[in-house]
């Protein structure tokens, strides 16, 4: 697979160090690996090897994030906390309420224009059926011929 990373310097470094952390915090956090390799990356990430992902290991290294050791690498405390930012960043699209399920933490809390849209779609639900029961605003008595009035 080829590379989706750009062509800047600057930036390619920016991406892959967000790229390698949010992989190696993921293998971390699930139980996978506490060490990883190049190629373990290499597969998680799905580059070609023309990709010289050893230099942006160096990188990570040299900042603190990684610690090496022989072929093998590690997140430090450091890395771990960055890790856990950069695969929170990467899913954060996709985490949002689920529609017509408010609460406390919902977006709508957040704007009026939130608000606005997180009420629309339950305003056009129809409403939910529930057993038959007096209503608070009707008023049932028997009569002698045992028929209800309102």
């Amino acid at each position: 697979m080829t590379s989706s990373a750009p062509k800047s310097d600057a930036l390619r470094a920016l991406y892959w160090r967000s790229e390698i952390l949010r992989v190696v915090y993921w293998l971390y956090g699930e139980g996978l690996s506490d060490v990883v390799d190049v190629g373990l990356i290499r597969r998680y990430l799905g580059v070609d090897a023309h990709e010289d992902l050893a230099t942006f290991l160096d990188h990570l290294v040299d900042e603190g994030s990684l610690v090496r050791d022989g072929d093998w690498y590690a997140l430090s405390a450091r890395g771990r906390a960055k890790g856990e930012v950069e695969l929170a960043t990467a899913f954060s699209d996709l985490v949002h309420p689920v529609p017509g399920e408010c609460n406390e933490e919902c977006w709508c809390h957040m704007s009026a224009a939130e608000a606005e849209a997180c009420a629309d779609p339950r305003a056009r639900q129809p409403p939910a059926q529930s057993a038959p029961a007096t209503r608070a605003h009707e008023t049932v008595s028997d009569d002698e011929s045992g028929k209800a009035h309102r």
